[in-house]
């Protein structure tokens, strides 16, 4: 049985650091030899600094490359930052060119070139053609580890061929169809080269309509393609049709889970690869700046309620009420900033479709508006007796509401629009937005009819 399936993440996480406190090396050793490197990632993760180091020290010199790749960016500089010139050297030459080449950056210089001039030849090539497009785009993403064939042989040909690899790479579904010119003609699945007839040629069993990728397309629309067809690889070609590589699945789950996590982060202000166990002031400093910005917004606030000081003096009810208009209308608000945002996410918006959108969910506002401010009215006037509070109440509610499930589309498109990331500053401002209005209409309705 696979040892991490013998305990849980957290068991086995406890008897890791119990063996690095009574600094059980040969039993680590033993334990990570036969570990994945991505549960030896993980749990390198979940250590503090020293422990962190410890661990490490225990990884297989042959796993070291293929740990590196399936840490986070601000962990795996943690690690490289302990390590001498020839280990970095040989772990960076020991990763395939695809993962290379998104760890290079972060290498020193010095480093980088060493590592260069250490690749042979195939592997140094494919690396540069890697290198060669932007981050975050299919080229940059793509496995250059590719097997090909032509149309004009026949499944049996295709069959001897793969008898003479000793491995195939990973995920390897099908094949891909070339011709002399390395020009992409289609895709021959496996399970055909298996089944089919040994005579037939490749030409009259391929998929000439398979989908393929470009290599400036980016890691967002191959998720979406990923998911909305169930692919376990894709072709990636240049702009004259050649093929250069292919997307497999598992860097499209990997892409997926990090657009996850970089949503739950953003939306608190923290960065996509924010280090749990990163030292103390820099972790500070990193948070320090979105405390900052949030601070302005409750000034913001508290300006608006003190505008309102004469109201409050003499109607303490208010004071005592004020919150519930404010927390509703965020609620509502970040409901549909969170369904706008994901709807960018996944290309649902359109041109076409916002201003059937913003009605609806100025109507949803609406119809919850006038529900909940039934309610609170309700309660508000068998609390404090007083109807005149009660109706301002409701009408406040109503008036926030409507206008936090505006925001809530407006706000991501028009950041989304100047190229700001909407999950990352939304929700700031939009919880000014639904304070500021859910206290202006309250206090000032107040302020016109009560006193």
């Amino acid at each position: 049985m696979d040892p991490v399936e013998e305990q849980t993440a957290s068991e086995l996480l406890d008897t890791i650091v119990l063996d690095i406190e009574s600094e059980r090396h040969e039993e680590l050793r033993s334990k990570l030899d036969e570990f994945h490197p991505a549960e030896t990632a993980n749990l390198l993760e979940s250590l503090p600094p020293e422990e962190r180091k410890a661990l490490w020290e225990a990884v297989p010199v042959e796993h070291e490359g293929e740990v590196l790749t399936h840490m986070h960016d601000e962990a795996r500089a943690t690690i490289i930052d302990e390590m001498d010139h020839a280990e970095l050297v040989a772990a960076a030459g020991a990763m395939e060119p695809s993962d290379l080449a998104y760890v290079l950056d972060e290498l020193p210089d010095k480093v980088s070139d060493n590592v260069l001039l250490a690749l042979d030849d195939d592997h140094r090539r494919r690396l540069e053609a890697v290198l060669g497009y932007e981050e975050g785009t299919a080229g940059r993403l793509m496995s250059t580890d590719v097997i090909s064939v032509r149309q004009d042989v026949t499944l049996a040909v295709v069959l001897r061929w793969l008898r003479r690899h000793q491995t195939l790479p990973s995920h390897t579904d099908a094949l891909m169809v070339i011709d002399e010119h390395d020009v992409y003609l289609g895709k021959l699945d496996m399970a055909v080269v298996v089944t089919g007839d040994p005579d037939e040629l490749v030409s009259h069993v391929m998929h000439r309509d398979a989908d393929t990728l470009r290599a400036n397309v980016s890691v967002n629309e191959i998720a979406v393609l990923f998911e909305r067809r169930d692919l376990i690889s894709v072709a990636v070609l240049d702009e004259s049709d050649h093929l250069l590589g292919r997307v497999t699945i598992d860097d499209v789950v990997d892409i997926i889970r990090e657009q996850a996590d970089a949503v739950i982060l953003k939306s608190a202000g923290l960065g996509e690869e924010e280090d749990l166990f990163a030292p103390v002031f820099p972790s500070a400093k990193r948070r320090g700046l979105w405390l900052g910005i949030n601070l302005v917004t409750v000034f913001l606030a508290a300006w608006v309620i003190g505008r309102f000081e004469e109201a409050l003096d003499k109607i303490v009810a208010l004071a005592v009420l004020m919150p519930v208009v404010a927390s509703m209308g965020g609620i509502a608000g970040s409901q549909t900033l969170t369904l706008t945002i994901r709807g960018l996410a996944l290309d649902q918006i359109a041109r076409s479709n916002v201003r059937w959108l913003t009605i609806k969910e100025v109507l949803v506002g609406a119809l919850n508006g006038v529900v909940w401010a039934v309610i609170v009215a309700i309660v508000s006037y068998l609390w404090f007796g007083d109807a005149g509070i009660a109706i301002i109440l409701a009408a406040a509610m109503i008036l926030n509401l409507l206008a936090a499930s505006l925001s809530g589309v407006i706000i991501p498109l028009a950041l989304d629009r100047v190229g700001i990331d909407p999950a990352l500053s939304g929700a700031v401002i939009l919880t000014t937005v639904t304070d500021v209005i859910g206290f202006l209409s309250f206090l000032g309705l107040a302020t016109l009819f009560l006193l």
